[in-house]
């Protein structure tokens, strides 16, 4: 027998015959919800006993329970109402959002769904929100879901809500369903369709889609919708996550409480933040323009310091530093030599280090022989090579380089 629940969501508590016993119980009747469609199984107790799981095997409802139940008892079930709330509630808010994102997205489809549970013990709504408490929704779109559409999708997902829309449901003929194009089909859902008939819930001028879970029956009842954030789990796939009850209010708290704090530490308001936020970047990067320049001013410097202090090394003029810089840098400038400087070596603390000739000697091999001797690597062209990974400092680089053929 299948579940009556999503047909009668509001029925919570019913007896029933034990058809099938042991510690996986089938009901002559039942008003649990069996996992499945993106729904978690109902929470609550038969007989006396926890309901651990609900499964629909074979046609039947199976009640997994933490204990045992004879067969041709008549027991007492009662189902969690705030659990069940908080699934009807998030279920239903899947639906909006869905219909939020036919009015967004173009070639829009139904990529899939599911309702993250709070742990076993933990109330859904009570006044601890738990972080497993989200939903996603995943959608089949070409549309760039940014920030600002994410935005959007709340405020219309709130603004179904706000507006208290009937949220209905009945069963119509397999054939009629699959040829509405306002129904939303999951592709597994619509590929997989069982039966003579299609179970279609409709958020009245909103959403229609094709769907077994269990719904409240007003927009009203679901409450606060807050989305989280956005992913992509595949390929054309977008997913969007979002929260319902005390754990999308606490999202939102948390949030604002940030932005009321940035705001503070800032000066402002929190309307002001984008602003202010935009004056901020724009005087790091006058810092940053300022810096590079400055830093520029210094390796020059230290450049034309060794020009003036060069030496003779196999016969031609060399200059070496060690300078503050880091590799790209230090590349960049040993294209240009002082005047009068055949080789510029220029050495890093860090380990890094350039060569820049004028094509004599071979800036590769001057890096080839410093690499011998102080290891690392590197490479480049006749002009310039650079090299990383030395073992030695910059001082003891400048000086093996300074020391005349007999010295070494």
């Amino acid at each position: 027998m299948n579940s009556l629940a999503s047909d009668d969501p509001e029925t919570l508590a019913f007896e029933a015959t034990v058809e099938s016993g042991g510690s996986g119980v089938v009901l002559s009747e039942t008003y649990f919800y069996p996992e499945g469609g993106g729904q978690p199984a109902d929470r609550g107790t038969l007989g006396g006993h926890e309901v651990l799981d609900v499964q629909e095997c074979d046609g039947e409802v199976v009640h997994v329970l933490d204990g045992e139940l004879e067969a041709g008892r008549t027991v007492e079930a009662a189902i969690d109402p705030e659990f069940r709330r908080y699934c009807a509630r998030a279920h239903t808010a899947s639906h909006a959002l869905y219909g939020a994102g036919r009015r967004l997205f173009e070639d829009v489809g139904y990529g899939g769904f599911d309702i993250g549970a709070a742990p076993r013990g933990q109330r859904a709504n009570g006044a601890a929100a738990s972080t497993d408490e989200k939903v996603r929704v995943d959608f089949t779109t070409s549309t760039d879901v940014d920030d600002a559409t994410l935005l959007e999708l709340e405020r219309l997902v709130n603004r179904c809500v706000w507006e208290s829309r009937p949220v209905t449901w009945e069963r119509l003929d397999r054939e009629e369903a699959l040829a509405r194009e306002d129904v939303a089909f999951n592709t597994k859902t619509e590929e997989g369709i069982a039966g003579d008939t299609v179970r279609i819930v409709e958020i009245d001028g909103w959403d229609v889609a094709a769907c077994g879970g269990t719904h409240v029956r007003n927009t009203r009842e679901i409450g606060p919708v807050t989305v989280l954030g956005r992913s992509n789990p595949g390929e054309g796939l977008t997913r969007v996550e979002f929260a319902v009850g005390p754990a999308g209010i606490d999202r939102r708290v948390a949030e604002k409480g940030a932005a009321l704090e940035a705001a503070a530490t800032l000066g402002t308001n929190v309307e002001s933040l984008p602003d202010e936020v935009a004056r901020l970047q724009d005087d790091v990067a006058a810092l940053e323009a300022e810096r590079d320049d400055l830093r520029g001013q210094v390796l020059d410097a230290a450049v034309a310091e060794a020009g003036d202090d060069g030496f003779q090394r196999d016969g031609r003029r060399w200059a070496a530093a060690v300078v503050d810089a880091d590799a790209n840098a230090l590349a960049e400038r040993v294209r240009e030599r002082p005047d009068g400087v055949d080789v510029l070596v220029l050495v890093s603390s860090s380990g890094s280090l350039a060569v820049g000739t004028g094509g004599t000697p071979d800036a590769g091999e001057v890096v080839e022989e410093l690499t011998d001797e102080f290891g690392g690597g590197g490479g480049g062209s006749p002009t310039v090579a650079p090299a990383g990974g030395l073992d030695a400092d910059g001082e003891t680089v400048v000086s093996y380089l300074r020391a005349t053929d007999e010295d070494r």
